[in-house]
């Protein structure tokens, strides 16, 4: 009798805690959706350094409708984000919150809030895939490509001359003397266009599906007067067969073998095109390929919403693998080796809990 009362007593506790983490949760998730609102708004970037505003005077400096802004004040100061002072009406964000939430600090971190909204948008689409299969196309996706440039600006951008590129010794030296390079799935081509004006005399390609993401980049190419660059829609998903082989020195992915419709062809066509001391640099997620080895990662649950609601599912939606966000390190080094690469290190750099780096040769 007695064991079974501290059994029953301490599921009583399990599920007492569970509920307060449940309830916890979906407030931290409002939360989300106001700093999403807050950073697209540019509210965030009004309130910082700014001595208290009133709403109205918030609205004016924002351009905005007062009364939505006092609204979003309010989520704000509930969730102890803004301070108030009610006598006088005004609020305030203090400096070390503004450094977290807005371009003041190393890093913005309202720009990951964005995730939330944008993820659910598509909440419809996926419900139905969990009935009849398939999978949600590019197309629901209209502000990815923007939410992903800016955070790859964040993590990839500032570390990638002084911490990412040295992964492989030798290789700005060959990038200052001149070489070919290629990103695959290269988004807006931030890291490529950075890299183009970095070292003139390498010319660098970037391949992407996204016609909009294309647009974009070669856009800011031309407006840079960027001319060792170029920009192509290309579709990756045969590029086992397509790639010329040995045209490049260089290859590079930054997050973007997991949403590939075919990585093991992409993969496979990467060591097609790379000459045979070139180099091949990854950035992809940091994980496990193995569920219960995942339930201490810091962002886990959030990836794989993140992997559910986009990377698995456009996969899919191609007729594809959906390999999908969370593939894991172990995953991923078993396809790089059957893709013909044997000298694989694998590195984390200090400043990014979210990703691992591999460099690869063939």
């Amino acid at each position: 009798m007695c064991d079974i009362a501290v059994t029953t007593t301490s599921q009583q506790a399990e599920a007492s805690d569970f509920e307060s983490r449940l309830v916890r949760a979906l407030n931290e998730s409002g939360l989300l959706l106001l700093t999403s609102i807050g950073h697209r708004t540019g509210l965030l970037e009004a309130l910082a350094g700014q001595a208290p505003l009133t709403s109205p005077a918030l609205a004016e400096r924002s351009g905005l409708q007062e009364r939505y802004v006092r609204e979003w004040l309010g989520g704000m100061v509930a969730a102890e984000v803004v301070e108030t002072d009610p006598e006088s009406a005004s609020y305030w964000l203090p400096d070390e919150r503004a450094e977290l939430l807005t371009d003041r600090g190393p890093v913005n971190l309202a720009v990951y809030a964005q995730f939330i909204p944008l993820l659910g948008s598509v909440e419809d689409d996926v419900v139905r895939c969990f009935h009849e299969g398939g999978g949600v196309p590019y197309s629901r996706y209209p502000r990815f490509q923007e939410v992903m440039a800016s955070d790859s600006g964040q993590t990839v951008l500032p570390a990638l001359f002084d911490a990412i590129l040295p992964l492989a010794p030798g290789l700005i030296e060959r990038l200052e003397s001149g070489i070919r390079v290629l990103d695959c799935a290269c988004g807006r081509g931030r890291a490529l266009l950075a890299m183009a004006e970095r070292f003139p005399s390498s010319r660098f390609v970037g391949y992407d599906l996204s016609e909009e993401a294309i647009g974009w980049a070669r856009e800011r190419a031309e407006r840079t007067g960027l001319t060792n660059l170029s920009f192509e829609v290309r579709d990756l998903s045969d590029f086992d067969v397509t790639a010329t082989p040995g045209a490049f020195e260089l290859v590079t992915t930054f997050d973007g073998i997991h949403d590939q419709a075919q990585p093991r062809r992409l993969l496979a066509g990467i060591h097609r095109t790379l000459v045979a001391d070139g180099v091949y640099l990854v950035q992809d997620i940091h994980a496990s390929s193995h569920h219960h080895l995942d339930r201490q990662h810091p962002l886990g649950a959030m990836l794989y919403a993140v992997s559910l609601s986009h990377c698995m599912t456009v996969s899919l939606a191609q007729g594809g693998e959906g390999l999908g966000t969370m593939w894991g390190r172990e995953r991923a080094l078993a396809y790089l080796e059957e893709a013909g690469f044997h000298d694989i290190r694998v590195h984390q750099l200090e400043h990014d809990i979210q990703n691992d780096y591999f460099v690869c040769r063939p």
